[in-house]
């Protein structure tokens, strides 16, 4: 990982059933927001089945979780997570989408939603929406360049 988003370093894929917070390795789908991460160089070329890279992001909610969109962020259950309001532009003044399928509900079975917790400009699922979990691959940290995002 090279991103702000999560701390500087190397990760590995891991085994193991995907819990809330968990640490994954996410590609987007194919489509608008793939072209968008491209396009102003969110992502570079990668591993993923469209060509970018895997963005890499903490489990936030699972099926059955309450998602509750305010001005503040994102609240998962009744607790807001960490850095989660979504902003209207990026830091080159270019307008950020609002994200399809997530509002104020409760995730329903297959998807997650995965976000960021130490960037408030980080490309994940306020922006993207909720993700199918069975596209979500574990991840470990092997080495890290800045354990406290310092």
């Amino acid at each position: 990982n090279v991103t702000a988003s999560m701390p500087r370093g190397v990760y590995r894929l891991t085994p193991g059933l995907l819990e809330r917070d968990d640490l994954v390795s996410v590609c987007l789908e194919e489509g608008d927001f793939a072209s968008l991460a491209l396009d102003r160089g969110y992502l570079r070329r990668g591993s993923c089945p469209n060509g970018l890279e895997p963005l890499l992001k903490h489990v936030a909610g699972m099926p059955g979780d309450r998602l509750e969109i305010s001005q503040g962020g994102i609240a998962i259950n009744g607790r807001l997570w960490p850095q989660s309001r979504a902003v209207s532009r990026d830091g080159h003044d270019r307008p950020m989408p609002e994200a399809r399928n997530v509002g104020s509900r409760t995730i329903p079975d297959g998807l997650a939603l995965v976000l960021s917790d130490r960037h408030p400009g980080g490309f994940d699922g306020r922006y993207f929406g909720l993700v199918p979990i069975a596209t979500l691959q574990k991840v470990e940290p092997v080495f890290l360049l800045d354990p406290k995002g310092e």
